[in-house]
């Protein structure tokens, strides 16, 4: 990923009273509006604003300590285990480019992910599979039974199961190419 351009990051003023300044907008932010510019891509650095240090990963990892204290848990305690056990490790500066590859790709593989399922939704059989579960949803978050359909005939049932299969093993052999 290529290092942005210097006037294209904003710079963040960290103060010791704990106050964010940015410089772009010349007021004063909260972690929450750092949150949301790493979730808009806007890229910023932040500096101590006695001496200039670059504390910007201190920083970011202040905002996920405090996501995960507020219940947005997304790290699993095993993870957070075997991430301290790296520390000191002969490992350690490996670490980092691994899990930033692996993220990366994780991301990738969810973009290509949704456009296949988006895909194979729109559709067909499991269009209308979704649909009668989106039905059945929301029947029971009003609390009745979903109205039955009239039976269909055995022969059309099999048809669509067998569509359905089809239709199955075709998202299964795409999903097995993003994979590998």
């Amino acid at each position: 990923m290529a290092a942005p351009s210097d006037d294209s990051v904003v710079i963040i003023k960290k103060y010791a009273n704990r106050r964010l300044y940015n410089t772009e907008s010349s007021s004063y932010i909260t972690l929450e509006h750092l949150a949301e510019m790493v979730r808009k891509k806007r890229e910023f650095r932040v500096v101590d604003a006695k001496s200039g240090e670059d504390i910007t990963h201190s920083v970011l990892t202040q905002i996920i300590v405090e996501e995960e204290a507020r219940g947005e848990t997304m790290l699993p305690v095993n993870f957070l285990r075997q991430l301290i056990a790296m520390y000191g490790n002969s490992m350690q500066a490996m670490v980092p480019q691994y899990l930033e590859a692996s993220l990366e790709a994780f991301q990738r593989n969810q973009s290509q992910l949704s456009d296949v399922m988006a895909g194979a939704f729109s559709s067909g059989p499991l269009a209308e599979m979704a649909k009668r579960n989106m039905e059945m949803f929301a029947a029971a978050a009003r609390g009745v039974e979903p109205a039955k359909k009239k039976s269909e005939p055995k022969e059309d049932t099999k048809m669509e199961l067998q569509e359905l299969k089809a239709q199955l093993a075709e998202l299964q052999k795409k999903l097995d190419q993003l994979g590998g």
